[in-house]
């Protein structure tokens, strides 16, 4: 789940929203202001709407505070985090790597919903001080105090990746000692809350809840995806242990003449052989990549007079690994830059590329012959 627009960085950390999130926040403020409407309609069309953008508003930093926390307690331990996306079922932390103990996934998962307690329990206090029952402000408070409890409780649940499906993984992990079947046992407990959501809200849909239903099927849809993903990558991580960045990469790679122009470089090379990611070398020594990003970036017009050296992205600016790099952190270097290749290194020279059509190749082989 990745942010499409950029506002801004909070303690150091990127803040993004997916587009997803204007369709929630929409039927918010819609709903908001619905239900504004009919419970004190002598407050007047825009006091309703107003409030209802507020309270819409205020909602959203809660969902912000609750993923700060998870991201401010992982940077704590030591654990990048990417960003933060708002989408349409709430908040996301990109927290690159897993905790490496128990404790820590627990207190990173549960930290959460406490937040979302102790802001819940806090516009709920606030509420009684602002005046009477009638009031807007009570109205909103009382919104946001119940509503953010409920966000408490429901992630609580025990279904992974909820916060409850990670307190449940810790718990399992503190228990067994074994991180990666305490993932798959959360996994498949959060496949089967997916599963029991999906059905219920199915049968409010047909009793009548119209939009609820389908919205509560849509988040067990949801859950059971994001579970099934885990488990499957709780399996691709032990294909890996034990695999580094040599064992997998590409050591004939496709190499090409830096004094060559784009028009040849395009006929000669990548039309004929098909490939889209060639290496540009200096003698022995690593020069560049250049990859058909690069070509199409360049005016057609000028293909014959531009050479590979002039687009290649040169070595000084290319993400390398050493030849001993593990598999799995080259994978989260790849991830975490958006990259397709990663230069491999053996003692100061170019040993080879790993790309990710290898890597999958490699895991496709693994997994079809593993017993």
């Amino acid at each position: 789940m990745r942010s499409q627009i950029k506002l801004g960085r909070v303690f150091g950390i990127e803040i993004g929203i997916h587009y997803s999130w204007f369709l929630i926040a929409f039927l918010i403020v819609f709903s908001l202001a619905s239900q504004f409407r009919a419970t004190n309609p002598e407050w007047g069309g825009g006091t309703i709407l107003a409030l209802a953008l507020l309270t819409g508003g205020l909602f959203f930093i809660s969902l912000l505070l609750h993923e700060l926390s998870h991201s401010l307690l992982a940077r704590s331990h030591g654990l990048p985090v990417r960003e933060i996306t708002l989408f349409a079922l709430g908040g996301v932390s990109q927290i690159e790597r897993n905790p490496a103990s128990a404790r820590t996934e627990f207190w990173m998962a549960f930290v959460g919903p406490l937040a979302s307690m102790v802001i819940g329990f806090g516009c709920l206090g606030l509420r009684g001080l602002v005046g009477r029952p009638s009031t807007p402000a009570y109205a909103m408070f009382s919104w946001l105090g119940y509503i953010n409890l409920g966000l408490a409780a429901f992630n609580l649940i025990p279904g992974y990746p909820l916060d409850g499906g990670r307190i449940l993984r810790a718990a399992l992990w503190w228990k067994n000692g074994d991180a990666e079947r305490s993932t798959r046992t959360a996994a498949r407990t959060g496949q089967i809350v997916g599963t029991l959501f999906i059905a219920a809200g199915i049968v409010q849909f047909f009793g009548g809840a119209g939009f609820g239903g389908l919205w509560i099927a849509f988040i067990g849809w949801f859950l059971l995806q994001a579970a099934g993903e885990s488990y499957i990558q709780a399996g691709l991580t032990r294909l890996l242990t034990g695999v580094t960045a040599q064992d997998v990469m590409i050591r004939d790679c496709p190499v090409v003449d830096g004094h060559d122009n784009i028009q040849v470089f395009v006929e000669e090379k990548i039309l004929r052989t098909g490939d889209r990611c060639f290496v540009v070398l200096n003698g022995s020594d690593l020069a560049g990549l250049i990859t058909a990003h690069e070509v199409k970036a360049l005016d057609r017009a000028r293909w014959p007079y531009t050479t590979v050296f002039d687009v290649m992205k040169p070595v000084e600016n290319l993400q390398v690994v050493r030849s001993e790099t593990p598999l799995k952190s080259a994978l989260e270097i790849m991830s975490r830059e958006n990259l397709n290749q990663l230069p491999v290194m053996a003692d100061g020279r170019f040993a080879g590329l790993l790309t990710r059509a290898r890597v999958l190749n490699y895991l496709h082989s693994r997994i079809e012959f593993q017993s």
